[in-house]
């Protein structure tokens, strides 16, 4: 049996889209529906690393973990990662297949659609139903051509489409009938009606305008979903840098915001952490006094380090190891520690090398063939043990590799300063280990750390994001557009 498809698309970007989705797969996935997560096209810089070897958006990964499923390529066939502001490496069923400026993946778009509908189609016969993420706004007109993203790939599978919009940034409304009416006729009518998301105030007040929006469109409004203050789910883009209330006396820890900054949400269980005062600091901002320093990852590595440079931070870099202040480099931000980047074939930009920090005897080559795997092993602080995923272009050699930062299961990962004052790694996603962020923590200057179950908040706020959707809309609407009333669909 064919699995039937429902898609939310938004009328902007961070609509609420993903979050809608990741609750729709929670709700359906209790009751016994085997649902899974699809995006046709991606624009992100936050990634993972999925079960078959492959790399797809994050907000698919949490979509997945919501419908209580590992990650899989077929959730989001179409990848871009933006290394410039007119270009993005084009990833494609989970493997990159090269770089493309915006008017050649315009023309690519044609290759690419084959590809989401493989996807789409090999997920309908393993499943009942299938919840699809729009990207940004089904009413771009610019990119109405060729598209795979919304419309263009609701029409092509004959799925319905709710149109979720966000009060809290206000015209509402406005929103709502302006995308409706800048649809076609065959996509407004397959629109089967509206979310509002992140209300907050008194119901009553805003019944005259659902009322209104109903008789002018003639759709239905389907929910009316609360804002979820202190609500965490990792962020596909956005930075959300707001804390959770650190202690006093927290360890201070400063990431500096790239221009291209990627797999940011390696911080979140920092973001989280009560003895932890988590700083990003954004190119307008001075660096704050720090504990430790983190370099993140980057989508465009030599890029970023230029950056870096032109903003003062390797001055307050040097500053801060000269006081005994500890830095740790992730990714782009390991190899940034090192004497040299090389990028040969201008996988990552123009073509060329250019020197690191230099404070660890290390070069990197970036080379065609990614490397993507989920790994665990154990830090070399501590013995504590880690598990991670890496997704790099870098390979990097060097002396310093002989005191590395981790022992994996089938080789040696990442670096350590003689010293003991640096350390740089591959591994994404490290500070979800619980043993692995006490240990650098202590590394840091934390005497006692007491780090939370990340992995638990997570499903904590999956649920609790469910339960508010499910409260709040017409489920029933749900079941009819996914037919799920068919024999056998429910467990």
């Amino acid at each position: 049996m064919t699995a039937r498809t429902l898609m939310v698309q938004g009328t902007t970007s961070d609509a609420g889209k993903s979050t809608l989705v990741a609750a729709l797969c929670r709700l359906l996935a209790r009751r016994g529906v085997r649902v899974a997560p699809f995006k046709p096209q991606n624009m992100a810089l936050n990634s993972a690393v999925t079960e078959d070897g492959g790399e797809i958006g994050r907000a698919q990964a949490v979509q997945a973990r919501a419908a209580g499923l590992k990650p899989h390529t077929d959730m989001n066939p179409v990848l871009l990662k933006p290394n410039t502001d007119t270009g993005a490496q084009v990833v494609v069923q989970g493997r990159a297949i090269g770089n493309l400026d915006a008017q050649d993946y315009h023309a690519y778009k044609r290759i690419a659609r084959r590809a989401v509908l493989e996807s789409h189609g090999r997920l309908a016969a393993r499943f009942d139903a299938i919840v699809a993420e729009g990207a940004g706004s089904p009413a771009e007109i610019n990119l109405r051509e060729g598209d795979i993203a919304n419309m263009g790939f609701a029409e092509a599978v004959d799925c319905p489409v709710i149109l979720i919009a966000d009060i809290d940034r206000g015209g509402v409304f406005a929103h709502l009938v302006g995308t409706l009416a800048l649809l076609s006729e065959s996509e407004r009518a397959r629109v089967a009606g509206f979310v509002i998301n992140r209300f907050r105030g008194d119901i009553a007040l805003l019944q005259p305008g659902l009322d209104w929006l109903e008789r002018e469109t003639g759709k239905p409004v389907l929910g009316v979903l609360p804002y979820l203050h202190g609500l965490h789910l990792e962020a596909e883009d956005a930075i959300e840098s707001g804390q959770r209330g650190a202690s006093t006396g927290a360890l201070r820890v400063v990431v500096p915001v790239t221009p291209r900054i990627s797999n940011h949400t390696d911080f979140d269980p920092l973001r989280l952490h009560m003895q932890v005062d988590l700083r990003f600091v954004y190119p307008s901002e001075a660096p704050p006094p720090a504990d430790l320093v983190i370099l993140p990852g980057s989508k465009s590595v030599r890029a970023d380090l230029s950056f870096l440079r032109t903003t003062g931070w390797e001055a307050y870099l040097r500053r801060h190891l000269r006081y005994g202040g500890k830095l740790l480099g992730i990714c782009g931000g390991f190899q940034m520690l090192g004497q040299e980047i090389h990028d040969p074939l201008g996988l990552e930009g123009e073509t060329g090398s250019c020197a690191g920090f230099g404070w660890l005897d290390l070069c990197t080559v970036l080379e065609p063939e990614k490397q993507l795997r989920n790994v665990r092993g154990e830090l070399t602080l501590e013995n504590a043990p880690v598990t991670g995923y890496e997704i790099h272009a870098g390979v990097t050699k060097g002396p310093v590799l002989e005191r590395p930062f981790a022992r994996l299961t089938d080789r040696n990962d990442g670096a350590c300063s003689a010293d003991g004052q640096i350390m740089g790694t591959y591994l994404h996603g490290l500070f979800e280990s619980n043993a692995a962020t006490d240990a650098i923590l202590r590394w840091a200057g934390l005497a006692e750390p007491e780090t939370p179950d990340y992995a638990a908040i997570r499903e904590a706020e999956i649920d609790r994001l469910a339960d508010a959707v499910g409260a709040h809309l017409d489920m029933n609407a749900i079941d009819r557009m996914l037919d799920l009333n068919r024999q056998g669909v429910y467990a």
